[in-house]
């Protein structure tokens, strides 16, 4: 129940900022179909998704997102069809450093428990909590670099996860856009060993290639595929999905 009040909370900020002339910036509600669910190189869905999502970011640097993962399938009976299996709330404070982009936040991950009886999502709730710093910098041209660093400070009380990426943006023209990505990724051994690895260190490694497309002012649309694996079995063991992508769009008010 203290996890549903916070995301009502957290919803009621964002409208809030939303609607406040002094605080207002870019707001934006989105929706993302996806073949899978991918995150950190691990499979938590390897059919269809929808990853709907709400972020205001303020002129003073505070951002509030609110973020969810909405399972088509059952994935082998592993999780419940037509039911949101995860909800995240990431609060954040973004400042640049001459050419240094800096975020630090918190992310309040929250999965709702399914009742085992099958009478529907029960009110209990297992979650955790990250920090993380964001660090971006652009290279040259359309090349730009970031490093992410994340400690849970809940369920683990350790380093997490980091990730190092390199990205790639072009404009086609003034409507469409082309962006590609590599990253690589480090787990701290309580991580890794919590999802199947035995020991913590080089994680996995992402390609990505997505295009965009503006439609006016308030609405754009996008596509995306991506291809990530292992960088060691024994940290992140074998995944039931390595090639996964979808279609979004999104409405800026």
């Amino acid at each position: 129940m203290r996890k549903m009040i916070t995301l009502a909370t957290a919803l009621i900020l964002l409208f809030g900022m939303a609607a406040t002339p002094v605080l207002a910036a870019d707001a934006t509600a989105a929706i993302d179909v996806n073949s899978a669910y991918v995150w950190r190189g691990l499979t938590f869905n390897d059919g269809m998704v929808i990853q709907p999502s709400i972020d205001v970011a303020a002129k003073n640097g505070l951002g509030i997102n609110v973020w969810g993962n909405y399972d088509i399938s059952d994935y082998n009976n592993s999780l419940d069809e037509n039911e949101f299996s995860e909800i995240d709330l990431t609060v954040s404070y973004g400042f640049t450093v001459s050419k240094l982009d800096i975020a630090v936040g918190a992310i309040e991950y929250t999965f709702p428990a399914i009742d085992p009886d099958g009478d529907g999502v029960g009110e209990n709730f297992t979650a955790t909590t990250e920090l993380y710093v964001s660090l971006g910098m652009p290279i040259v041209g359309g090349f730009s670099a970031g490093l992410n660093i994340y400690y849970d400070i809940d369920a683990l009380d350790a380093f997490s996860y980091a990730n190092l990426s390199l990205s790639y943006a072009y404009d086609i023209n003034d409507k469409l856009s082309l962006e590609a990505g590599a990253s690589a990724g480090y787990a701290g051994e309580d991580f890794a060993v919590a999802n199947g690895g035995t020991d913590g260190g080089l994680y996995d490694y992402t390609l990505s290639l997505s295009l965009g497309y503006t439609i006016n002012d308030a609405w754009s649309v996008s596509a995306s595929i991506n291809y990530t694996d292992s960088l060691d079995k024994d940290n992140l063991p074998e995944q039931d999905t390595n090639t996964y992508g979808g279609i979004g769009v999104a409405y800026a008010f």
